[in-house]
């Protein structure tokens, strides 16, 4: 069966615009409700899908962090050529980790940072999970049992190389939160794996602002705007998006 990728998305709305992003090996589909629920309250949102995601692994694992980065920036030059002045931005997990970046690299109006690392997982984790969106992906296909897991291993055998660059750009951006000074929003779900729950306290302590917030979801884990407690996230995303100086 074929597959139709997801796609890049905006929302037009007002004047107040929202860069979302998605984490690695995700897509769209993880911020497009959020998107969805800030562009009926008059926000314009904006979703890049980054290179090599929503598609194969195989494809995936062609691609990098400073292609995914590029993607992002070009997100955002894409809400500045279209006239929008003033841009928040809004990310989860590797997504959360870009929103960060660009709240130290490019003028904001404010950060939100969901279940984001701050400290870079070991290249064999972030290939175990490569692995595991592979397996998902091509049960998704409709291929059987034999053949997704004689593809999952020649898949295991190849370098990716770049998979240390993912590790990096993590470590980096950790190591640069005090460079933030816009508003900043981290929220972070509870029953998640304890390297994120841990970034999150460490994120909220090294921002270099007054204007943050901490909110944790008790019952959820990684993908929170997904979950169960999906509703609420969105509730506090648009709340801390109205108490900005737009």
């Amino acid at each position: 069966m074929k597959v139709k990728a997801p796609e890049s998305f905006t929302y037009r709305g007002g004047n107040r615009a929202v860069l979302l992003l998605h984490g690695f090996t995700g897509s769209t589909g993880d911020m497009k409700k959020l998107g969805k629920y800030l562009n009926d309250r008059d926000y314009t949102c904006h979703g890049p899908l980054y290179r090599g995601h929503g598609v194969s692994a195989e494809e995936l694992a062609k691609t990098g962090p400073k292609e995914w980065w590029k993607d992002v920036v070009d997100g955002y030059q894409f809400l500045k050529d279209e006239g929008y002045e003033e841009i928040a931005v809004v990310g989860i997990s590797l997504g959360g980790v870009f929103s960060l970046k660009v709240g130290i690299e490019l003028p904001v109006i404010g950060v939100v940072s969901m279940c984001a690392p701050t400290q870079g997982k070991s290249i064999d984790r972030q290939k175990n999970r490569l692995l595991n969106y592979a397996q998902a992906y091509k049960k998704f296909e409709g291929k059987d049992a034999h053949q997704i897991a004689a593809e999952v291993k020649l898949l295991e055998e190849e370098p990716m190389t770049q998979l240390k660059d993912v590790v990096n750009i993590i470590n980096e951006t950790g190591e640069n939160l005090d460079l933030i000074t816009s508003p900043t929003l981290v929220l972070q779900g509870r029953l998640d794996d304890p390297d994120y729950t841990n970034s999150a306290t460490a994120i909220f302590s090294e921002v270099d602002t007054q204007h943050k917030h901490l909110i944790w979801y008790e019952n959820s884990g990684h993908i929170i705007t997904l979950g169960k407690e999906r509703e609420q996230v969105y509730e506090d995303v648009y709340k801390f998006l109205n108490t900005l100086l737009w």
